[in-house]
């Protein structure tokens, strides 16, 4: 049986998430700065920092909200063939209650925030640029309503490279005896 308090959380959420659905105009962003050059060696993992930004005013709720009704932030990546997707390092959000459930932390990420993707090219790659792409799904709200979720476009590219030559050792000389 779900507690009245569960339902009133419940219902609130609702009016909540539906306050936001007839909004018109732009409405709240998250954006992300340019990637600068990555390269990637070929059977290595490589990691890529992703920076993103908060508009001002808003918040979009963390990776791992805390409520299963609230739609958490998450990064999706199209990988090219023979490029696979390591692990995605989230940050933590911050607990933050809002004026229209004072009782309620909500865990979420506001201004600045960085997302760490691992890529590892596999020995099959052929070296040369490649083009990553995907998106950053999120829901954004203010301190009154909440926003339909967006998709935000994630495009950069990925320069793999052969692996480093290995260094050739010359077998030891066998010594000499004289006698």
């Amino acid at each position: 049986m779900i507690s009245p308090n569960r339902v009133s959380k419940i219902v609130c959420l609702f009016f909540l998430l539906a306050s936001g659905w007839g909004q018109s105009g732009k409405g709240p962003s998250v954006s992300m700065a340019p990637v600068g050059p990555v390269t990637a060696q070929r059977a290595k993992q490589s990691k890529i920092t992703l920076n993103f930004r908060v508009a001002h005013g808003f918040h979009i709720n963390s990776n791992a909200p805390k409520d299963e009704f609230l739609i958490p932030t998450a990064l999706k990546m199209d990988p090219p063939t023979d490029i696979v997707l390591g692990k995605i390092e989230y940050p933590d959000g911050m607990d933050v209650s809002f004026p229209f459930s004072p009782d309620t932390k909500l865990n979420v990420y506001s201004g600045d925030f960085t997302i760490n993707l691992m890529v590892h090219p596999l020995a099959s790659v052929v070296p040369g640029k490649y083009a990553m792409r995907g998106v950053l799904r999120y829901q954004a709200c203010d301190n009154a309503q909440c926003f339909p979720p967006k998709t935000l476009p994630i495009n950069f590219d990925v320069k793999v490279v052969k692996e480093p030559a290995t260094p050739r050792h010359n077998p030891g000389q066998s010594p000499h005896v004289h006698g």
